[in-house]
């Protein structure tokens, strides 16, 4: 039979970063909750954990528990607030955001959120993935929603979704025919891209280099907005967000460019500090992967423009 004392032990393990503070925060030893967990597998038939490296890891099988586990043991302290006749105590959460995540599917995930944890205030921040990782790391934000570019050992991030980005300039600007155009040809171009401060920047200079892409001139820009403003100018060739210029796109302010090899998309993690034990935590972290949809602006409840 299943019991919460076995989804506690697993789900703190992974939590906390191991056998003893687990044990140590469920007032218990180590050896009990290894047998806890040992339960767990004999009761799934599967390896929860991989004990093959220095530090145990969740199994594919582990991860779906972990989280189905973490989503049970909210609701039972919820339930329990309930019954006993406590109100939820009061928390507000700091949620740091790049400037894609704050024009599509932000909304949305904050209507959601006060609906799941009306007891829990939101205080968004939109920030460079760089400058979201420092602030992190100073626990001056609780959870980080970017590129998965900034990997931590003090860190724990979980896959949320992808951004799709295309090649695009004002119409003209890059003379070609219907066939693809090879991605080397836009080195005869002013290409415009994000830099170091952004996870999608540190992504694609990475691919550039990948595919021996060597642009005459690289202008840098951390502000998806300007890249936007400086693409419709004719300033030069950039990567963009197909929701974030639909309209000008219909408009016939933008071409998208067919190039080959296609961008990658970028992947988006939410990141959260390793340390942090609140089971809210684990609840936010899910509802940004139920959320996330690159492909619509300002999303709401009720629909939101598209």
């Amino acid at each position: 039979m299943l019991t919460f004392k076995q989804l506690e032990a697993i789900y703190w393990v992974v939590q906390l970063g191991g056998f003893l503070p687990a044990a140590q925060k469920l007032n218990t030893t180590q050896s009990a909750v290894s047998k806890r967990i040992q339960e767990l597998e004999a009761l799934f038939h599967a390896p929860l954990l991989d004990r093959s490296q220095r530090s145990a890891r969740l199994t594919s099988r582990g991860e779906e528990l972990v989280a189905a586990a973490g989503r049970l043991l909210a609701e039972r302290e919820a339930l329990m607030q309930a019954t006993e006749g406590r109100a939820p105590r009061p928390r507000r959460v700091r949620i740091g955001v790049t400037e894609v995540t704050a024009m599509t599917w932000l909304p949305l995930y904050v209507e959601r959120l006060h609906a799941q944890h009306p007891e829990v205030s939101i205080a968004p921040e939109v920030e460079s993935g760089a400058m979201l990782r420092d602030k992190l790391l100073a626990s001056e934000i609780d959870l980080m929603i970017a590129a998965d570019t900034f990997r931590d050992e003090r860190f724990r991030a979980s896959p949320v979704g992808s951004l799709k980005l295309q090649w695009m300039c004002k119409p003209g600007l890059v003379v070609h025919t219907k066939a693809p155009l090879k991605v080397q040809a836009l080195q005869h171009h002013r290409i415009l891209t994000q830099g170091p401060q952004s996870g999608t920047g540190i992504l694609f200079q990475r691919w550039f280099e990948s595919h021996n892409l060597k642009p005459g001139e690289l202008v840098v820009s951390n502000s998806l907005i300007a890249l936007i403003g400086l693409t419709l100018s004719g300033f030069g060739v950039s990567y963009l967000p197909p929701a974030a210029v639909q309209a000008t796109v219909e408009q016939g302010l933008l071409e998208v460019l067919d190039v080959r090899p296609a961008l990658p998309a970028a992947r988006y993690a939410a990141t959260i500090r390793r340390e942090d034990r609140s089971t809210l935590m684990t609840s936010l972290v899910r509802l940004a992967q139920e959320c996330c949809d690159f492909t619509r602006l300002y999303q709401t409840a009720s629909g939101g423009p598209r």
